[in-house]
């Protein structure tokens, strides 16, 4: 199953859950991470945090979420977006492409601190691998997608 996380910059919080969802489920998904404005680099905190975690960091790179939209791009199998930008400017996906709006405050602007986003989801990642997405329709998928973008 792919995994798309969506945010503005894709230099923080959609960053941080790639990582973070290919750290705790690593033959059940593979998460990706992109945005319509990528940023340069991950900045060097985000880094240094992820490392502190034992996570894989030499694959991390913001990328434009177009690198997703073509004919040879990687399949799709649900979209989640972090910030208000992706979630509602984000490219058309298959119509039957579940998608989650979990709205992260960003850490690279002071709304919080960026241990406490990423403890926000981490927490919502362990309830997201605690679902069969799987083998849910559209409709149970958005539905849980939605309650855990609550936690």
């Amino acid at each position: 199953m792919n995994i798309l996380v969506l945010c503005a910059g894709n230099d923080a919080r959609s960053i941080l859950l790639e990582s973070i969802l290919n750290d705790l489920s690593p033959q059940r998904m593979t998460a990706y991470s992109a945005g319509p404005a990528p940023a340069e680099s991950v900045p060097p905190a985000v880094l240094s945090l992820l490392e502190a975690q034992d996570q894989a960091t030499a694959d991390l790179a913001p990328k434009s979420w177009d690198a997703f939209t073509g004919v040879d791009a990687v399949p799709v199998d649900m979209v989640i977006s972090l910030c208000d930008l992706s979630a509602y400017k984000a490219p058309k996906w298959p119509a039957d492409t579940p998608r989650g709006v979990w709205l992260t405050p960003d850490p690279m602007t002071e709304e919080a601190p960026l241990e406490q986003v990423y403890e926000t989801l981490q927490r919502r990642a362990k309830a997201f691998l605690k679902h069969s997405f799987e083998i849910m329709d559209e409709g149970e998928a958005n539905a849980a997608l939605k309650r855990i973008g609550k936690l």
